[in-house]
């Protein structure tokens, strides 16, 4: 008897979020998931996690509506773009 291995698959949503190109903000995101885990949940000790988590999706959001209305596609800049509008930048805007 052989023993079959099933492979567990993420859903659609959790692999979009989980892919750099559609989410710009999944480091801070993971680093406020770890601050938690660490904190045993203590929303008080992650605040500026989520803060920079926070600034993060608001920055990344009005450049998104700025292409948007440029009628640049895709709205959202790919991990490349982006890591080039923050290199132009010459620091983090967030």
């Amino acid at each position: 008897m052989s023993s079959s291995k099933k492979t567990v698959r993420m859903p659609m949503v959790a692999r979009r979020l989980r892919d750099p190109d559609i989410n710009p903000c999944l480091l801070e995101s993971d680093a406020s998931t770890r601050c938690m885990d660490e904190n045993n949940y203590d929303r008080e000790m992650c605040s500026n996690y989520f803060l920079k988590y926070k600034n993060c999706r608001k920055f990344w959001n009005s450049v998104m509506v700025q292409r948007r209305q440029n009628g640049v596609k895709p709205p959202m800049p790919t991990a490349a773009e982006r890591n080039e509008i923050l290199g132009a930048m010459g620091k983090m805007p967030y």
